[in-house]
């Protein structure tokens, strides 16, 4: 598929998914590969296609409250098929006790309330690819 490292945003709203893709494309220009999903189970299915093309996703940015599995189940699950990957919670509705889980369950980078401020979000990210080695 291609030799860029993917990052892939998982929100159920597709504004917001779309959003937080524009602002990485903005900043990144095309040194990843950007995918969104609009649910977890989707999201699964998305990082295992990538994985089996030859991507490395190299992180996942993901909302908490969604139907279905909510995130931090979503991120447990991908880290432990794939420990490499690097996780950022971007959530307005994140039940704190969830969030602790994810910080010890999943490393979790971050977690970043919405609406997010730009700078902190791409700055997270940053910190993301920096050490996963992709940045240029």
């Amino acid at each position: 598929m291609t030799g860029r490292p993917a990052i892939l945003v998982v929100d159920d709203e597709a504004i917001v998914a779309l959003s937080l893709k524009r602002e990485l494309l903005d900043e990144f220009g095309g040194r990843f590969l950007i995918e969104t999903s609009l649910n977890a189970e989707d999201a699964i299915a998305v990082v295992d296609e990538l994985v089996r093309d030859g991507v490395k996703v190299i992180l996942i940015i993901s909302d908490w409250l969604m139907p279905g599995m909510k995130g931090d189940e979503f991120l447990a699950v991908t880290k432990g098929k794939y420990p490499g990957t690097h996780c950022i919670i971007v959530s307005g509705q994140a039940d704190p006790a969830a969030i602790e889980r994810a910080r010890d369950l999943v490393e979790l980078d971050a977690f970043i309330r919405k609406p997010w401020a730009r700078r902190n979000l791409l700055d997270a990210v940053r910190g993301c690819v920096d050490v996963a080695g992709a940045a240029t």
